[in-house]
């Protein structure tokens, strides 16, 4: 009984520390300094990045038989093709190139306690298919191929805090899935660790509390992709959160906390929830398998491209960089380019004062097993111009005309710009009455915060787009109604 009473003291007081991070609007760098520094960094750190034909990419080979696309050294990535069937969709089979990275990299932040505050080493990392630039990124984001250095260039800084873990505390650490739709099976570690080591940060890195990269979130192609699915596993839940910060006159801000409140009972309780996308993964019957990119049905290579015959989606493009950050100064590389602006959004309502949020359980063919919990909603709504009408989402035009009341976070953020060119998505929080959708459909379920926060802590039950949505959702505590 005491290791179980110890057990609980020690996750809420954690908790207890994240929330008071995430309250501090100030740390050992103040707000402004900040936005001018990383306004210098995105200045400074300019990369040079020029469209080439993808047969003219250095180091890239075209294989004959197949037309799959990969690096001469066997490392790094491929581009290759995907067949995928699903049963009783509207659109029930479908082939597409998509990305091959088995190999796991590393998503990783350093966390330290500064004058009793909770602070994180984030970086101002410029990648090629940044559409700013610079973005605020973990301490560490390196594929394996990077981090044992098969590119023959400089070591990761900081590397070393989270290959060998035994010296600090692990806050989280759990194997993510990234996009089902571009990805074939690609997962990263996402890990904070926490040092007691006196840490001087580098060039291009700073100390920020959550509060600070909570209000950084809020500015669009900001803090980037992968700092977003770290921060997203931060274990931010526990038995009497809400009673520890009060926020007097400011219901739904108390509703977020209540919500990631253990005592707080949510519509279903975890095994019913466990039991639902055990079942739900089930039912769908998926099959998906690589296949020689010539043979993606639909998709052309032309003019240096591949593309979809209609123009829509994504297309696959080169490019060539020149940067004097980074740890090669120039390279070569393949990039998917989305066509249009996404989006991915929360519908949330309250329920006895506790917030819910509505998560789709969503098939993406990429997935490695059959389905994950994500958004709401997650289109291009451009993309149903040519898609049968079946096919567009439940709820999208709820999102599409939320008024602006409505809205409780807005914001257009990237996605990984190592291998996606210009991909950006509206990231939104809607919120709804709280009789709307009792019955959202068998797909669908209201969860609490602290719900997710729990699945979060295990792999592949949260999508990387509502990974992304949770720290919008986190960052929400830090502002006031």
């Amino acid at each position: 009984m005491s290791g179980i009473l110890a057990a609980l003291t020690t996750d809420h007081r954690r908790a207890v520390r994240i929330a008071e991070s995430a309250q501090a609007a100030e740390g050992v760098l103040t707000l402004e300094r900040f936005r001018a520094w990383f306004a210098e960094r995105r200045r400074e750190d300019a990369s040079r990045v020029e469209r080439i034909p993808l047969d003219e990419l250095d180091r890239w080979r075209t294989d004959p038989a197949t037309g799959d696309i990969a690096h001469e050294s066997g490392r790094f990535f491929a581009v290759t093709g995907l067949s995928a069937e699903v049963a009783g969709a509207a659109v029930p089979a479908w082939t597409q190139p998509i990305l091959l990275q088995p190999e796991i990299g590393i998503l990783g932040i350093l966390a330290k306690e500064i004058d009793g505050v909770l602070h994180f080493l984030m970086q101002a990392k410029n990648e090629p298919g940044n559409p700013d630039g610079v973005e605020i990124s973990p301490t560490v984001q390196a594929t394996r191929s990077n981090y044992t250095r098969v590119h023959r260039g400089a070591p990761v800084p900081y590397l070393d805090y989270f290959r060998d873990t035994r010296r600090h505390h692990v806050i989280a650490d759990v194997l993510q899935s990234e996009q089902g739709s571009w990805f074939f099976q690609k997962r990263n570690r996402n890990i904070i660790v926490e040092t007691t080591d006196e840490v001087e940060p580098l060039e291009g890195f700073a100390w920020l509390t959550l509060g600070q990269l909570h209000r950084l979130l809020a500015g669009d192609t900001v803090v980037n992709m992968d700092a977003r699915t770290v921060l997203s596993c931060l274990p931010f839940s526990g038995v009497g959160l809400s009673s520890s910060h009060a926020f007097p006159g400011q219901e739904f801000r108390q509703s977020v906390l209540r919500s990631y409140s253990e005592e707080f009972a949510g519509l279903h309780d975890i095994g019913g929830i466990l039991s639902w996308i055990t079942e739900t993964r089930s039912r769908h019957e998926v099959a998906a398998r690589r296949v020689p990119l010539r043979d993606a049905e639909l998709w052309h290579r032309r003019d240096g491209t591949i593309e979809h015959e209609s123009g829509l989606f994504f297309r696959v493009i080169g490019v060539r960089v020149e940067s004097g950050h980074r740890e090669v100064s120039r390279w070569d590389q393949p990039l998917v380019e989305p066509i249009g602006v996404g989006v991915n959004a929360f519908l949330v309502k309250r329920v006895d004062g506790v917030l819910h949020a509505l998560v789709h359980a969503g098939v993406q063919p990429g997935f490695r097993d059959v389905l994950e919990l994500g958004p709401t909603v997650r289109c291009t709504p451009g993309n149903y111009a040519w898609l049968p009408a079946a096919a567009r989402p439940p709820f999208l035009d709820e999102v599409l005309s939320a008024p602006p009341e409505r809205i409780r976070f807005a914001s257009v953020l990237s996605e990984e710009g190592g291998r996606f060119r210009d991909a950006r998505n509206r990231y939104m929080i809607i919120e709804t009455d709280a009789g709307h959708a009792p019955d959202p459909g068998p797909d669908y379920r209201w969860l609490t915060l602290h719900q997710l926060v729990g699945l979060l802590r295990h792999s592949h039950y949260v999508s990387v787009e509502a990974r992304s949505l949770v720290a919008c959702l986190h960052s929400l505590v830090s502002r006031p109604d």
